[in-house]
C-alpha cells in the first residue's frame, strides 16, 4: 500500500507512542486511540492513520473493548 499522505507531527507522535507499547484501540470501524491510558486528543487523525494501514489492534475487539495497538509494517516505515 502507498501512502499518499505526509503525516504531521501529531500523527509521527501517535505512531511513536504505538511504537513504544504505550497506545491502545478501542473496538469500532472508527477506533479510538489511548496513550498512556488517556483518550488521544485527535481521533480524526487517529481514524485516518487506521484506515491508510499504518496501524491496527492486535486482536478483535468489541465496541467496548480496548486492545493493545501495533504498527503495520507501513507504519514502522513511516516513522524510520
Amino acid at each position: 500500500m502507498t501512502i499518499a499522505m505526509e503525516l504531521s507531527g501529531r500523527a509521527k507522535a501517535m505512531l511513536r507512542a504505538v511504537a513504544a507499547g504505550r497506545a491502545q484501540l478501542s473496538g469500532g470501524r472508527e477506533p479510538d486511540l489511548y496513550v498512556d491510558g488517556l483518550p488521544c486528543c485527535d481521533q480524526m487523525v487517529t481514524h485516518d492513520l487506521v484506515h491508510a494501514g499504518l496501524l491496527r489492534a492486535r486482536r478483535a475487539v468489541g465496541l467496548d473493548e480496548r486492545s493493545d495497538a501495533e504498527l503495520t509494517d507501513e507504519g514502522r516505515a513511516a516513522i524510520a
